[in-house]
């Protein structure tokens, strides 16, 4: 009895330890990037205290962080991979994410809303900041729809039919 207490523990630790390697090896891409984001953002800004890394691939790849400015107000950050170009807006000077869905439910119909993130789009030759909002309709097709942070305005939607 002890025997097979012993190779079930065994094997318990043995397939913690591979699912913790997979995780963490599956894992490191995005926290590369995310400590890549924030020493470019130390060295060519005097922002702190970052927060909330995402990763939006668009037309390009971007970071994107929460962090405050000298005056300790929260501002977002964008962060260009291909030339390191920032983008600093204060997060009052936006609609904020629920407006942005708010915008979404104006325009469509989504059944359920998937994910909702900060990115750029590119409107006109001009890239904007913008809320990038994932959802899907009552036919389960998945959906995309780019609302300006500054004005609130859609940008621009992709839809699946």
């Amino acid at each position: 009895m002890k025997k097979w207490i012993i190779i079930s523990i065994v094997i318990l630790l043995a397939g913690s330890i591979g699912l913790i390697s997979v995780y963490l090896n599956a894992t490191k891409p995005l926290r590369t990037a995310e400590k890549k984001a924030i020493e470019i953002a130390q060295k060519d800004t005097d922002l702190t205290d970052f927060h909330n890394f995402q990763l939006s691939n668009g037309e390009s790849t971007y970071y994107v962080l929460q962090a405050k400015d000298t005056n300790e107000e929260e501002v977002y950050v964008w962060i260009s991979e291909d030339d390191r170009k920032t983008v600093i807006k204060k997060v009052n000077s936006g609609v904020s994410e629920e407006e942005a869905i708010q915008t979404v439910y104006a325009n469509k119909d989504p059944k359920e809303i998937i994910s909702v993130r900060l990115g750029m789009t590119k409107i006109q030759k001009t890239t904007r900041p913008a809320w990038e909002i994932y959802y899907r309709t009552d036919n389960d097709h998945l959906n995309y729809f780019y609302v300006d942070f500054e004005t609130g305005e859609k940008l621009r939607a992709i839809d699946n039919f």
